[in-house]
This record gives C-alpha cells, sequence and structure tokens, in this order.
C-alpha cells in the first residue's frame, strides 16, 4: 500500500516545486537592486526595500489600488446576483427556452474577447463608456456571467426540489423563496465564482488598457507596464508591484478556499 502511494507522492512533490518556482523568482527578483545583475537564480546579496516604495510611488499604485477594488467589486457584485438569478430558472424550468438559452450561455465561454475588441471599442466611444467605471465593468460582467451560470446552475440543480415544494406550500413566493432559501444554500459555489472571476478581474490588462486610458483610471496591471519602455526595463520594480498586487486576492482565496472546491466540483456536474 505505501508502495503505491510513492509515484502520487512524488507527482505531488513535482507539481508543487512547478507553482512555487514562479513565486521564488518573483520575490528574488522584488528584492535584488538595479545593479545587481546577477543569475535571477540566486538569492539577493542585498535587499532593496526601497523596490516596494519606488514601485508604488512612480506607479501610482495608490489610485491603481482604489480603481482595482472599485472594479472589481462592482463586478462580482453583479456577476454573482445576475449569474444566480438567471441559474435559477435555468435549472428548475427544464423548457426548450431554457435549454436553448442555457446553450447560448455555454457557448459564450468560447468567444475569445479579443476577437470582438474593434466592435466593442467603436459601441463604448459612442455611448461615452470610455474612461468610466459602469463601461468596463458592464464589460467584465458580460464575459463572466456565462461561467457563473454554468456553475451556479449546476449547483442549483444538486439542490433537492422538494425544498422549493415545501417552501411554497407555506405560502413563499418564487422572489422569497429564491432570496431567503436557495441563495443562503449557494455559498460554495459563491465562493467558487468570486476566485475565478475575481482573479480573472482584477489580473486583467486587455480590457483596462484599451477602455481606461486616463492615467487616474488606470488598473494595477497597466500602470505596472509603464516600467517597461525602449529605454527602461525596471524589472525589480515590477516584481515588487506585482507582489503588492497579488496580496488582496491571494487573501481572498484563503478566505474563501474551505468552500472552492466544493463549488466548483458540484457546478461542474450537473447541468
Amino acid at each position: 500500500m505505501k508502495t503505491s502511494l510513492k509515484p502520487a507522492y512524488v507527482l505531488s512533490v513535482i507539481i508543487a516545486v512547478v507553482h512555487i518556482l514562479p513565486f521564488y523568482l518573483l520575490v528574488t527578483t522584488s528584492l535584488k537592486p538595479l545593479t545587481d545583475l546577477s543569475s535571477k537564480w540566486r538569492l539577493p546579496t542585498a535587499i532593496a526595500w526601497d523596490n516596494f516604495s519606488n514601485a508604488w510611488k512612480m506607479a501610482a499604485l495608490e489610485r491603481a489600488f482604489v480603481n482595482n477594488i472599485i472594479i472589481t467589486a462592482l463586478s462580482l457584485v453583479l456577476i454573482v446576483l445576475l449569474g444566480a438569478c438567471a441559474a435559477y430558472p435555468l435549472s428548475r424550468y427544464q423548457t426548450r427556452l431554457n435549454k436553448f438559452m442555457y446553450t447560448m450561455f455555454i457557448s459564450a465561454l468560447i468567444v475569445p474577447p479579443l476577437t470582438i475588441l474593434v466592435p466593442l471599442y467603436q459601441f463604448f466611444q459612442d455611448v461615452n463608456g470610455m474612461n468610466t467605471y459602469w463601461g468596463v465593468t458592464l464589460l467584465y460582467v458580460t464575459f463572466n456571467l456565462s461561467q457563473a451560470i454554468f456553475l451556479y446552475t449546476g449547483f442549483i440543480g444538486s439542490i433537492p426540489r422538494e425544498l422549493d415544494e415545501a417552501a411554497m406550500i407555506d405560502g413563499m413566493g418564487r422572489f422569497r423563496l429564491f432570496f431567503q432559501m436557495i441563495l443562503p444554500l449557494l455559498k460554495p459555489v459563491t465562493a467558487t465564482v468570486l476566485i475565478l472571476s475575481g482573479v480573472g478581474v482584477w489580473n486583467d490588462y486587455q480590457f483596462s488598457l484599451f477602455f481606461l486610458q486616463q492615467l487616474d483610471m488606470r488598473t494595477i496591471t497597466v500602470s505596472l507596464a509603464t516600467f517597461f519602455g525602449p529605454y527602461s526595463n525596471n524589472v525589480g520594480w515590477v516584481a515588487a508591484g506585482s507582489l503588492t498586487a497579488a496580496l488582496p486576492i491571494t487573501i481572498l482565496y484563503l478566505l474563501l478556499q474551505r468552500w472552492f472546491m466544493t463549488g466548483l466540483t458540484s457546478g461542474a456536474v450537473k447541468g
């Protein structure tokens, strides 16, 4: 029995090392001064804590963090509410129309956002949605809603229908039933949606680059990209800024990890 587990342990160690190596390189690079030209694999001989302060000041990360927090929070609230509300009837009522709508939502997952970037850009110029919170928030909600509906539909399908029937016998309407009975049961899959969508929105570069072009509307990824140019390449500052930017989403994952896998597997079984 012990012998059969050894390959699994070896594989687990290899996978762990593969995931830890990029983090190790990020940490060592963020702590090296710009004058340190040694191998990226070597530990820094002198720790340059000023990389963090320089990255914070030169990239205006204070404002970028505010933008990221506002955009990510608004997007996640809408993704969770709209995704859960749309998934409930799709899961409970298996009509032809609902099956067709569910198929359309799932089909949207295979559409690369960059393929429709040009018409989107023109549309947002026409409706004055450039450099606005509401404009980029709608973009993130649109491109993350299909995934949320897929996960919520599968998870709601695992909740017994008898719960709905019992609540309606007690006099509950559909809206009250959903918000008081069903929604509280969706914590595991909601944690999964928050993590998957939150990481995507927080780390997004393509939409932020094109639709948030004003300096005071830049997000963290776009702000850090300014350190790269034809005459400068401040890798240490970028690494320090990236490490700082990763902290909020890492904390979010640590808080929600106990529900993450449960919601992911339950949401992928049915639907």
